[in-house]
């Protein structure tokens, strides 16, 4: 039968993100043709009558979805899956305002506060889909030398982050004006995030019986940093190969007894975080762990890259699951949601 491979649409043929994308459709598509299936790739913009035209033609027993963005923003990736909601086309991984919200970091860090998930506070002029300002405030005024991390509220693989980022505030003016600041030079609306300093892990799930299964964790390693250097995995570090950053931020599986207690935590606060954003397939879940032990969630993937040396790949290699399976089980929850056999 024949799988539809959807990803965005190449623009820029010269960005490290943007190639990526094309080696995961070589690689899923290599791995579906072992489990016998057949595959046409199906590149993505924001025509969407034609993406509807052609999988109508397809006919395809399902769509593989890797859109990462259209149009060269991360914020318009949902519409792809509303399309094939509206199709009633079954696809992999999560559905449509799993991966509109979380997507939105803002959104997302609102309903983590609403049931009492730990996520670092974080203040914000940009408005929520509502309407309203998307600020949480700091117990009190934001106190002199202050740290936070400024990100783009719906752009992924770290855009716009690198030490930079990281910034120590005079007041809550200061911290406002920084924010102007990035939208004017980024193009987008920005929130600043109280930096936790600390430990940095990934954990990544994937679809099982019965709901998910919470795959090894991996921790950033920034011991090869110099004193000074902010320990943050910017754009540098995912991309920029000849980078220090991308050089001396491995990922580590191993740990110390002493870890397992925190291991088991975060690894229940991913679940959770499944559970609660209605991820399906598979996700990654990232956190920083502060100086006391306490995890921080800082954002839920839910569609996180299938790249051969990215981590989800990794953390299966640890787990013992060979990538073929990973794309079987991942196809066989878009089949269980769907309502159709594969």
């Amino acid at each position: 039968m024949i799988i539809a491979i959807l990803h965005n649409r190449v623009i820029d043929e010269t960005s490290p993100a943007d190639r990526d994308v094309l080696v995961q459709v070589q690689t899923v598509s290599a791995a579906l043709e072992q489990l016998g299936h057949s595959t046409a790739v199906v590149p993505c913009d924001l025509n969407l009558q034609s993406l509807q035209r052609q999988l109508r033609q397809l006919q395809p027993a399902a769509a593989f979805n890797l859109v990462e963005s259209l149009d060269g923003s991360d914020s318009l990736m949902f519409l792809v899956t509303a399309l094939l909601d509206r199709m009633n086309m079954p696809y992999t991984g999560s559905p449509t305002e799993a991966i509109f919200v979380t997507n939105h970091k803002l959104l997302a860090k609102q309903r983590l506060r609403e049931v009492g998930l730990p996520t670092p506070a974080w203040i914000s002029d940009a408005p929520t889909v509502g309407g309203e300002p998307a600020s949480v405030r700091i117990a009190g005024p934001i106190r002199p030398g202050t740290r936070f991390v400024i990100k783009a509220v719906s752009e992924h693989a770290s855009a716009g982050l690198d030490e930079h980022s990281l910034i120590t505030v005079i007041d809550e003016s200061d911290l406002c004006q920084r924010l102007r600041e990035f939208r004017r030079i980024q193009q987008c609306p920005g929130f600043a995030e109280q930096f936790i300093a600390g430990r940095e892990f990934n954990i990544s799930l994937l679809a099982g019986d019965g709901g998910c299964q919470v795959l090894p964790p991996a921790e950033i390693d920034f011991s090869a940093f110099p004193e000074g250097k902010p320990r943050l995995i910017g754009y540098r570090a995912k991309w920029e190969e000849d980078s220090f950053e991308y050089q001396n931020t491995p990922r580590t599986f191993d740990f110390p007894s002493a870890d397992g207690v925190l291991l088991d935590r975060i690894g229940d606060l991913a679940r959770a975080c499944w559970d609660l954003f209605g991820v399906r397939g598979y996700t990654r879940v990232d956190f920083r762990v502060d100086e006391k032990g306490q995890p921080w969630i800082l954002e839920v993937n839910a569609n996180p890259c299938l790249s051969p040396d990215a981590g989800f790949a990794a953390a299966l290699l640890r787990a013992g699951i060979p990538y073929e399976t990973a794309v079987r089980r991942i196809l066989d929850a878009a089949a269980a949601r769907g309502g159709h056999g594969l």
